[in-house]
């Protein structure tokens, strides 16, 4: 089991042996020196603000990564793919030592002997998923694609973003006895893969962008997902501004139980200190999640507002991408990605406690308080997975499976309250009482009709005076 101080020293080893793969880690250190960036290719992810709906997130490469379908690049909110090859096996052991690293800085190692998030199903509204993945093979049930048509008929998507967030959320390892490749935080956990968006560099994005058939994506895909048995969503996206049927469907989603969770962004750098909201990360109910790095601070791309509700690593994260390969990268996405592992295990052992409760679990649980009890950096602080499974049981023991308030012998104050203390009728007193309230009725009553007598009179010499002036004018 690894402790936290050791996951440092793992993801520490594993930055150093990721650029010997052909991979270039996620920046952590602002200012660190980095070549001029060459054109972009860009990755649907929970960026960007493009016609209202889930933006963009550049991630930049050469014009022989595009071709090759790769990105190596250093810096916030980019990503590193490589490819299965011939060094598959060694490149399978490497992820799995870096996904345990990134694991135990959230407590979920020490949480899986509690829960591992067996019968579960946790919907990825994403660009889809790749089922064939090895690291998620037998774990993906796909759902409806609400992006039919942008694409030319014969067009695969590549699901590359869909599938690195579903590995995040509930991998299980690949190869001879599962022993190497991306854990998941829930590995035992199903995912429902609804495409609702398009990976940046499908040839349909500008018609996607542009065409009002597929405005209400999202909306519909969380509506599939909750009628279809989905404990949480995980919607790893965003938008500048909110639609009436969107937030409809996150309040019916949360009125039938389901724990929503949402990508807060990664506008900072462009906006500067507060940052404007996306959504659905800033629809009520919706617990918004931040990226920090592996020291806890806010990552130097994360948005910032009063939207983020937890945060969670976001920084040079490994996970599967499409095929049998693997991606470092970062961003907010794989941040909610974690939480939304996180509710996964939660929801597996106490399926009766509501998103109320399962957001309170994870929210008074949270390691690395900041100063005050909340930052619009970090939230609350930093997704713990060990600590809020024993919080989640604390409210399941206070009677708190109904989904909210409660038990029936719980009390809101300290300790057993007393006897109910009789308070006398004083008649006399009362008596008293409404005799000056009358006397003060009466005088304010006598004060508003001297005022009135007066003013009647003044008036009546102003006319008097008006006339007198009208005559001698004459």
């Amino acid at each position: 089991m690894l402790t936290r101080a050791a996951g440092r020293r793992a993801l520490a080893v594993a930055a150093a042996v990721v650029p010997a793969l052909g991979l270039a880690p996620a920046a952590a250190a602002a200012g660190a020196a980095r070549p001029a960036p060459p054109a972009p290719l860009t990755v649907r992810t929970e960026t960007g603000q493009t016609a209202g709906r889930p933006g963009v997130l550049a991630v930049p490469g050469s014009a022989r990564d595009r071709a090759a379908g790769l990105a190596r690049r250093t810096g916030a909110g980019r990503a590193a793919i490589w490819r299965p090859s011939a060094r598959a096996a060694s490149r399978a052991g490497q992820a799995r030592a870096a996904a345990l690293a990134q694991l135990a800085e959230i407590g979920v190692p020490a949480a899986w002997g509690v829960s591992r998030g067996q019968g579960v199903t946790v919907a990825v509204l994403d660009t889809g998923t790749d089922p064939g993945t090895p690291d998620l093979a037998g774990s993906v049930t796909a759902g409806p694609d609400y992006t039919l048509g942008v694409n030319p008929a014969r067009y695969r998507p590549p699901h590359w973003h869909g599938t690195y967030i579903a590995s995040l959320i509930a991998g299980h390892g690949s190869g001879p006895g599962r022993d190497a490749g991306v854990l998941g935080v829930a590995p035992d956990a199903t995912v429902l893969s609804v495409r609702v968006v398009l990976d940046d560099q499908e040839p349909g994005f500008p018609v996607y962008s542009a065409n009002q058939r597929y405005k209400n994506a999202l909306a519909r895909g969380i509506r599939y997902a909750v009628r279809n048995g989905a404990q949480v969503i995980n919607m790893s996206l965003g938008a500048a501004t909110g639609t009436g049927p969107l937030r409809q469907a996150i309040g019916m989603a949360i009125s039938h139980g389901v724990v929503v969770i949402a990508s807060a962004g990664n506008d900072a750098q462009r906006s500067g200190g507060f940052t404007p909201y996306s959504y659905p990360a800033a629809y009520p109910g919706v617990i918004g999640v931040a990226a920090v790095g592996a020291d806890g601070r806010p990552a130097s791309f994360s948005d910032r507002n009063s939207s983020v509700v937890l945060s969670a690593p976001g920084v040079g994260v490994v996970g599967a991408s499409p095929g049998g390969g693997y991606a470092l990268a970062s961003g907010t996405s794989p941040a909610a990605a974690f939480v939304s592992g996180a509710a996964a295990l939660i929801k597996s052992r106490y399926p009766g406690l509501g998103p109320a409760l399962v957001r309170q679990a994870l929210v008074s649980s949270a390691a690395r308080r900041p100063p005050g009890g909340y930052r619009p950096g970090t939230g609350f602080g930093e997704v713990d997975a060990r600590a809020a499974l024993a919080a989640a049981g604390r409210l399941a023991a206070r009677g708190g499976g109904g989904g909210a308030g409660l038990g029936a012998g719980e009390r809101f104050g300290p300790g057993r309250p007393g006897p109910v203390q009789v308070v006398h009728r004083d008649a006399a007193r009362i008596a008293g009482a409404e005799r000056v309230a009358a006397a003060g009725a009466a005088g304010f009553l006598i004060a508003v009709a001297v005022l009135g007598v007066l003013g009647g009179r003044r008036l009546r010499e102003r006319r008097r005076k008006a006339i007198d002036v009208t005559s001698l004018s004459s």
